[in-house]
């Protein structure tokens, strides 16, 4: 298949097969990683390798999704500011610069483009992903489980091996609702705009059968926008019990 078309038909897999990936597989997707471009050069993330299974179980039940802990390669994506920190700090400089917003958001970016390259390398190698964002449901267990010393966060999980299913490709919404041309496009009516978008993600749900959920896009939203993660509602005063300061 062609590469573009490969990306073009990404999907999330829920469900791999036992088949692992070889250690000489896996060392090409982390030099993917490495390779990725860094805000300033810094490289302000790191990855965990998770191969215990009680470490995944654990995981998998912040997670609130049992399959997590059935994925052949599970990777942890982290904001590091720490191992800079050091290095500064090795060298007799202390300044409160490293705690700073900048630093914690350079981290995040770093690591998510990291995850997305991956992504981007295991799927045009044959194998499936699956994010989990999940992991947030609950960062300070996270960080226990990891080991996570000061100015680290858990960004992200990846989960990568040999899929076992072949699901539908999930429709997205049409680019004139989110691509814009030198500024930012407010519409009249969004519902209007997505009624189109919201019947095809109607048939897609109802084709899959998935407990006969049949919900539109925008029902989607209005119902998420209600149902709030409480500890995901704390992420930035998480963030700061990690030592990062958002008001410098």
């Amino acid at each position: 298949m062609n590469p573009i078309d490969v990306i073009l038909n990404h999907r999330t897999i829920r469900e791999f097969k036992s088949t692992p990936i070889s250690p000489q597989q896996l060392n090409v997707l982390l030099d993917v990683a490495k390779r990725t471009a860094s805000s300033q050069g810094m490289q302000s993330f790191s990855i965990i390798r998770v191969t215990k299974p009680e470490l995944k179980a654990a995981i998998a039940e912040v997670c609130k999704q049992e399959y997590v802990a059935r994925v052949p390669e599970l990777l942890i994506f982290v904001v590091d500011s720490y191992r800079n920190s050091r290095i500064v700090r090795e060298q007799g400089i202390v300044n409160d610069n490293e705690r700073d917003s900048d630093r914690f958001f350079q981290g995040w970016t770093d690591a998510a483009l990291a995850a997305q390259n991956v992504v981007a390398a295991a799927e045009l190698g044959g194998f499936g992903t699956v994010y989990f964002g999940s992991i947030l449901n609950n960062v300070p267990k996270m960080i226990e489980l990891l080991g996570l010393p000061e100015l680290t966060f858990p960004m992200l999980g990846l989960g990568i091996g040999v899929s076992n299913q072949e699901p539908q490709l999930k429709p997205r919404m049409p680019k004139e609702a989110n691509i814009f041309e030198d500024s930012y496009k407010v519409f009249d009516s969004y519902m209007d705009l997505l009624e189109d978008y919201d019947e095809e993600m109607s048939q897609y749900y109802d084709m899959r059968d998935t407990n006969n959920r049949v919900d539109s896009f925008t029902l989607q939203i209005a119902k998420k926008s209600q149902n709030p993660t409480p500890m995901r509602q704390k992420l930035i005063q998480q963030a700061e019990a990690q030592g990062f300061k958002f008001n410098l």
